[in-house]
């Protein structure tokens, strides 16, 4: 356990990135207390995926909608932030958010965490895409198609985020 002894040392940090090493390993994270909150919004037997570009990647990726926590004003409650990012993205208004955990997507290389919410009681009031410059495609796509819709989207070239799992692990699991 000698690198969990060592300290942690700051490499780079930028708004929303830091990057650290303690010991041998070296890993990033979100900056200045920044969360993140993730959204399964669940319409009449639909589920609301996003599409956007993702620089990393270089390609356009399918995600559950989610946003930043905190980068508007300190001590946001992840709850509103993932409220108002279920309704910037999709354009769909939640009349309730349960949150469903904390959970970490990559522990090996990021110490990013995010708070899983099921948001409830849906109304659609506008057409989503995010705000200026993200360019969302929203998609309700059937929970029964789920499968055959990621496979669609993987063959025209598009990267599927990790968290889908949740969504497709009745199909691998089963």
């Amino acid at each position: 356990m000698i690198d969990a002894d060592a300290p942690e040392e700051v490499m780079w940090a930028g708004r929303f990135i830091t990057a650290k090493k303690r010991g041998r390993w070296e890993y990033v994270g979100r900056a200045n207390g920044i969360g993140a909150a993730v959204i399964v919004a669940i319409d009449d037997g639909h589920v609301l995926l996003v599409e956007q570009y993702r620089v990393p990647l270089g390609r356009n990726c399918i995600e559950l909608p989610a946003g930043l926590v905190g980068d508007h004003s300190e001590g946001e409650a992840a709850a509103v932030a993932a409220t108002r990012e279920l309704e910037e993205e999709t354009g769909y208004r939640a009349g309730t958010m349960q949150a469903l955990g904390e959970y970490h997507s990559s522990p090996g290389m990021v110490s990013e965490s995010f708070t899983l919410f099921r948001a409830g009681a849906l109304e659609k009031v506008g057409d989503g895409g995010g705000v200026p410059g993200e360019d969302i495609t929203v998609h309700r796509v059937a929970l029964d198609g789920i499968a055959a819709f990621v496979a669609a989207q993987r063959a025209a070239g598009k990267a599927m985020d990790v968290k889908l799992l949740l969504l497709l692990a009745p199909v691998l699991l089963g």
